[in-house]
């Protein structure tokens, strides 16, 4: 399987990371007390991390999300696929990066990034794979 719209990731492999572990932990609606701690320093970076996290978004939707087995790369619903990509990815990259953009702006786009990995795969599944690409990719250790 190949996307549908390859790029090279603007962000380094342990941003990468980093984000993956953010959507995690929104995801998990962190309830454990390390897990709410975690969240905090994630969020005391606010506007760091909406930028993070609308260039990972952005990563996600372009390479990670519009995935389409080779042989129906020309077909209808790839080409739309492409489409919403073509809108929604630029689109959330730049509401994260707004001024202004902080943790509250990171947490609504991890939440829209967690409403589309669920509809392909289980979101923690889904960041593993991720992860180990990273791995794959860059020789970076994919905890």
């Amino acid at each position: 399987m190949e996307t549908t719209s390859p790029k090279v990731p603007q962000l380094a492999p342990e941003q990468i990371l980093r984000a993956a572990d953010y959507v995690e932990l929104v995801w998990k609606e962190q309830g454990s007390e390390e897990e709410k701690a975690a969240l905090a320093k994630f969020h005391a970076d606010g506007p760091g991390l909406a930028r993070l996290i609308g260039e990972f978004g952005a990563l996600l939707l372009a390479d990670y999300l519009t995935v389409v087995p080779d042989e129906h790369a020309d077909c209808e619903s790839a080409y739309v696929a492409g489409q919403l990509v073509t809108v929604a990815s630029p689109y959330l990259k730049r509401w994260c990066l707004a001024s202004g953009a902080g943790a509250h702006t990171a947490w609504i786009a991890a939440g829209f990034l967690i409403e589309c990995m669920q509809e392909v795969d289980q979101v923690h599944q889904f960041l593993a794979d991720i992860r180990g690409d990273v791995g794959a990719r860059y020789g970076a250790a994919a905890a």
